[in-house]
C-alpha cells in the first residue's frame, strides 16, 4: 500500500468552515481547496462574497474554487467575472449545463478564451467531458471536476468512467481531472489508481488520513475493545 507521501493525486479539502479550511492549510498534503453554495449554506454561510474574501486573505498560494450560483448564462458570466477578480489563484466554478439541460459550453469558451481559469463542475459521464475539453483548450489552467461519489451512488463503477475521462484530456496539459465527491478514504487510492489528478474531499475523509497503513490486526483489536467499552458504559445486562 501506498503512504500520502507517495500518491500523485492531488487532495484538494472540500468544505465552507474557514477554520477547518485554514487548519488544513498548514498541512502540505492539502494542495488546494474547494467549495460550493450547498456546502456553503450548510455551513450557515449569509454573505457569500465576504466568506470568500476572507477565505482569500489566508489562504494565496494554493488554488480554490468558488461557483456561479446563477441559472442564465448571462449573469453566471457576469459572477464568473467578478469571481475571477478575487485573486490569482481563483478557479470559477461553472456548472456543465444550468438547471434546463443547457449546455454551458458557450460561456466556459468565451471565459477561457480570455483567460479565465475556471472549474467546470457537476459532470457524471465521460460525453461531457467530451464536450467541455476541447472549449477549455490549451491555454488557460483548468479543472474538469466529474462526481464519482454520485455516480457509485446509482451503483456504477466510477473507475473506469473517471479513466477514460483522463484519457480524453490528455491532450490538454493545462487541464486537470477531479475526482469529485468520494465517499471513502479508498476513493483517494482509488482515483491515484486511474492517474486523476486531483480528488476532492471532505473534512470528515480526512480525518482517517492516519489510518493509511494501520495494522488490520490493531484494528480489529481496537473494535473489539470499543464493543466491549460501550457496552460496559451502557449498562447492559442479560
Amino acid at each position: 500500500m501506498k503512504t500520502l507521501n507517495q500518491l500523485k493525486v492531488k487532495i484538494f479539502a472540500d468544505g465552507a468552515d474557514l477554520n477547518g479550511m485554514l487548519e488544513l492549510y498548514n498541512h502540505n498534503y492539502i494542495k488546494g481547496f474547494t467549495t460550493n453554495p450547498t456546502l456553503m449554506r450548510k455551513g450557515g454561510i449569509n454573505d457569500y462574497e465576504g466568506f470568500a474574501r476572507q477565505v482569500l486573505e489566508h489562504i494565496t498560494d494554493r488554488p480554490i474554487s468558488f461557483e456561479v450560483f446563477s441559472d442564465e448564462f448571462s449573469e453566471m458570466e457576469r459572477q464568473a467575472r467578478k469571481i475571477s477578480g478575487w485573486g490569482r489563484n481563483v478557479f470559477v466554478k461553472i456548472p456543465v449545463t444550468n438547471t434546463r439541460r443547457e449546455s454551458s459550453v458557450d460561456l466556459i469558451r468565451r471565459l477561457a478564451s480570455e483567460g479565465i481559469q475556471l472549474n467546470v463542475t457537476a459532470l457524471t459521464m465521460p460525453e461531457q467531458v467530451r464536450r467541455v475539453a476541447p472549449v477549455l483548450g490549451s491555454r488557460t489552467p483548468a479543472y474538469i471536476s466529474i462526481f464519482a461519489g454520485r455516480i457509485a451512488d446509482t451503483g456504477r463503477e466510477p473507475a473506469p468512467l473517471m479513466k477514460e475521462a483522463v484519457e480524453i484530456m490528455s491532450e490538454y496539459p493545462n487541464q486537470e481531472l477531479i475526482w469529485a465527491s468520494p465517499r471513502e478514504l479508498l476513493n483517494i487510492f482509488h482515483a491515484d489508481e486511474i492517474g486523476c489528478h486531483v480528488i476532492t474531499v471532505t473534512y470528515d475523509i480526512l480525518k482517517k488520513l492516519p489510518l493509511i497503513g494501520k495494522g488490520l490486526e490493531e484494528y480489529s483489536l481496537e473494535t473489539v475493545k470499543m464493543f466491549y467499552t460501550d457496552a460496559r458504559t451502557a449498562g447492559y445486562r442479560l
